[in-house]
């Protein structure tokens, strides 16, 4: 216990507190352990026997059988003591569940005191009176409102403390020789080693410019605004490539200088948005911080390249580090100086999930900067993302969003959610200037000397049929162009590559449905012909679904796309002409950049069915009325002027004032909002009640039962290859975890529930599957693949194609 308390101190050390607040914050933390003094915990340590209630559990209880004798010396009242007893309690990732007052039942406390035995209620006495001896100058100066918001942090400094500390190699045993004080003074010596080995220890910001280049119109503002008292959120708003991630870094330099924060966290739309980022920022990251840590934070991080030549590095290097500590898990991800990953693991923290007051601690001390936040624009995300920046807030943190494409009304809330969370009024700020960066109630910069985006306007152009497009992309490449066809769905970009090919064209294809190790393939040589560098581009097409919208920094000459909502086409747009420095626009092969939609006449909307005369299963993927919005908007401009024209062209299918849709497609649109106000209420209950305090609010459930998003179940299935009639993982190797996880692959549940897949409890599944853990047998399908790549009847995995159904 006492080496958990000299840990929280040392964590506690950056923070400006008085010191009778952190004299009674190490006193909590040091009593988190007091149900450990029991006879069933004894039982249990010495003879196997189980807890009828877990010891953390007890730890409430004696805490508050002796909270007439904490109040005596600690003063405040029990309203205020409470929420910070069961803060520390909870240290196991939930909330105590046990009932005061003897309710009839063996949960309540009474009867758990009565197991622990009479003893230990007199030893546990005993100890509270030592510790209050260590820290007599401890005060609980708290009002009920206040203490209920600190039991969340509390809570998360209590388990960060308690990993650290439950660690033999750092705090090996020693006998009983030394007092309870003597004890805390020998310990505290170990704890410097100890953080410094998990990487906690922090890093100085360095002040040197991060960038060697002529700034930008943007990265000029954020090196310039005005920064506020307190905690702040700013808003950066441009186009796609206008180098708003520099810009970010610069903003979020002058707020670490500033003792805004003393770390970051990154948070983007999806792991390979995330791994993207990884691999970009390492380098800066290192010219921003002295010796940082730098984590990768998703489920699939252990299979970055990238990361794993990070973790482990000495941490005197100049390079960036990871500690393998840090490493060993995505929630302790959040920890480190430096998180990138998705926003999911940002998330989690604002839903009852087991050990979210984790995540908000480590969140607590950082910038957050969300990256493509108009990704978070459906309802159930969009109500997390407030209150997260409420919670962050209000816990003293600061954050940066960056977007494209954000509706002024999800603007306004997203800032007015933030506002509140600081203690300030709720903001309203309609003002539609664009490009533009916002301090939520301070400085703002709304007028950029930038002219016409380089590229200039982007035209637009229908196309009425997958035949024509095949037909305007095969020309394309005669013309030496690289192309690109997005597609709203997985099947309908396999028949597009199709098409292609049988027009003799060079297209490839990229999608969701490869396993893990083929789709990095396909990432990588996408990227070493389409990216910002790439080569043997001329003639070469590229069909792919939305993971080109943001997930990789690709340049195409031509492009066509499926007709999706308009935030998604002008994210699609952005990887039209790109890269101007490196391909001037005289040595494009094409006279200039045109964004060609497949999609039917928005004027003409016979029935509901409208989009499904043009588009197969991409027709399912998003809201008809959004998609006709789109089309009728998009087509009546015939352009897209970038930057000025962005903002008019989002509002008009995103605001709040839109056109009305067809008479035809009003059940479609009464569906969409019925929908909308379903998600908004889900979100509203699932999101945890930070006023209630983490005893009322925490619930500490699986992340599976709360999810961050929202959508169609998927189901993972493995890969295996026959060889010498034995299953080897798909993705080749010896066999090891890591190489099956590469050989995953993930669909829709309700499409592979209708086919018969692999009996998993054949000779040869078993033979493979034998020292998996339960867990993994039961949440994943083995599935051999044929020779000609039959899975089953109906289901079929090729290497250029990907998982197809058949």
């Amino acid at each position: 216990m006492l080496d958990v308390a000299a840990v929280a101190d040392a964590l506690l050390a950056p923070y400006e507190l008085t010191r009778a607040r952190r004299n009674l914050l190490c006193l909590m933390v040091a009593l988190h352990d007091l149900g450990k003094i029991g006879a069933e915990f004894r039982a249990m340590i010495q003879h196997g026997q189980p807890q009828s209630r877990r010891h953390w559990e007890l730890t409430e209880v004696w805490l508050i059988r002796n909270e007439k004798l904490l109040l005596e010396r600690l003063g405040g009242t029990r309203h205020g003591l409470r929420p910070l007893i069961a803060a520390v309690a909870g240290h196991h990732g939930r909330p105590p569940s046990a009932s005061e007052g003897g309710l009839g039942t063996v949960d309540d406390f009474e009867a758990m005191a009565r197991r622990a035995g009479p003893e230990a209620e007199q030893d546990a006495t005993t100890v509270i009176l030592n510790f209050l001896e260590i820290w007599p100058e401890a005060r609980l100066d708290l009002s009920s409102v206040d203490a209920k918001r600190l039991s969340w942090w509390l809570s998360g400094l209590t388990v960060v403390a308690d990993w650290v500390a439950s660690n033999p190699e750092w705090f090996p045993p020693r006998g009983p020789d030394l007092g309870p004080l003597q004890y805390l003074e020998f310990t505290q010596q170990q704890v410097p080693q100890a953080l410094a080995e998990a990487g906690l220890t922090g890093a100085a910001v360095r002040a040197e410019p991060l960038f060697n280049f002529a700034l930008r119109p943007m990265q000029e503002a954020a090196s310039q605004v005005s920064l506020p008292d307190g905690p702040m959120l700013a808003i950066l708003e441009d186009e796609t490539g206008s180098g708003k991630t520099e810009a970010a870094l610069i903003l979020a330099q002058r707020m670490l200088l500033a003792r805004k924060g003393r770390g970051l966290y990154v948070a983007l739309p999806t792991m390979a948005t995330a791994d993207a980022m990884f691999a970009r920022a390492e380098k800066v990251i290192g010219c921003l911080f002295q010796h940082p840590s730098l984590t990768l934070a998703h489920g699939r991080s252990g299979l970055s390249e990238q990361f794993r030549e990070v973790v482990g590095r000495e941490r005197a290097s100049d390079d960036v580090t990871c500690a393998p500590w840090l490493a060993d898990s995505r929630r302790r991800a959040l920890l480190a100086d430096v998180g990138i990953g998705t926003v999911d693991q940002a998330l989690l923290a604002v839903l009852p999930t087991k050990f979210s007051t984790l995540r908000q601690w480590g969140l607590s001390s950082k910038i957050l900067i969300v990256d493509e936040v108009h990704e978070l624009g459906n309802p159930y995300m969009a109500r997390q993302l407030e209150a997260l920046l409420r919670l962050h807030a209000m816990q003293g943190g600061s954050a940066i969003l960056l977007t494209a494409t954000l509706p002024l009304k999800q603007r306004e809330r997203l800032m007015s959610a933030f506002e509140v969370g600081a203690g300030r009024a709720p903001l309203s700020d309609p003002d539609p200037a664009y490009p533009s960066l916002v301090v939520a109630g301070g400085a703002a910069v709304k007028e950029f000397a930038v002219g016409p985006s380089p590229k200039g306007s982007v035209a637009v152009k229908r196309i009425d049929s997958t035949e024509a497009v095949a037909d305007l992309l095969a020309e394309a490449a005669r013309q030496g162009a690289a192309g690109v066809w997005v597609r709203n769905a997985v099947d309908d970009a396999i028949a597009g590559v199709a098409l292609l090919q049988a027009r003799g064209v060079e297209a490839e294809l990229l999608h969701a449905r490869f396993t893990l190790c083929d789709r990095k393939v396909v990432e990588a040589r996408a990227l070493g012909r389409f990216g910002k560098d790439g080569e043997g581009r001329a003639g070469r097409v590229l069909v792919a679904t939305q993971v080109v919208e943001a997930s990789l920094d690709l340049d195409f000459d031509a492009m066509v796309s499926d007709l999706a909502p308009m935030a998604a086409l002008v994210q699609r747009a952005g990887r039209l002409w790109r890269h101007l420095d490196r391909r001037p626009r005289e040595a494009r092969p094409v006279a200039g950049p045109v964004l060609h939609v497949l999609s039917p006449d928005p004027g003409e909307v016979a029935g509901p069915q409208w989009l499904h005369k043009v588009l197969a299963s991409g027709a399912w993927v998003y809201p008809v009325p959004d998609q006709w919005r789109t089309a009728d908007v998009l087509f009546r401009a015939g352009e897209i002027v970038v930057p000025g024209g962005l903002r008019d062209l989002i509002e008009a299918v995103h605001g709040d004032q839109v056109r009305a849709v067809p008479e035809v497609l009003q059940r479609a649109e009464d569906q969409r909002i019925g929908a909308s106000y379903a998600e908004d209420a889900l979100a509203r209950h699932n999101v945890v009640e930070i006023d209630q305090g983490y005893r009322e609010a925490g619930r500490g459930m699986d992340d599976r039962e709360y999810p961050t998003r929202l959508g169609g179940e998927t189901r993972p299935i493995v890969l295996a290859r026959r060889i010498d009639d034995v299953l080897r993982p798909w993705a080749g190797g010896k066999g090891s975890a890591e190489d099956w996880m590469l050989s995953e692959v993930a669909a829709q549940a309700t499409r592979l529930a209708k086919l018969r897949l692999p009996d998993q409890r054949t000779a040869e599944i078993v033979a493979a599957t034998w020292d998996w853990p339960e867990w993994k047998r039961e949440s994943v399908t083995v599935c051999p693949v044929g020779d000609d790549g039959t899975i089953c009847e109906g289901l079929r995995y090729r290497v250029k194609t990907g998982l197809e159904f058949l």
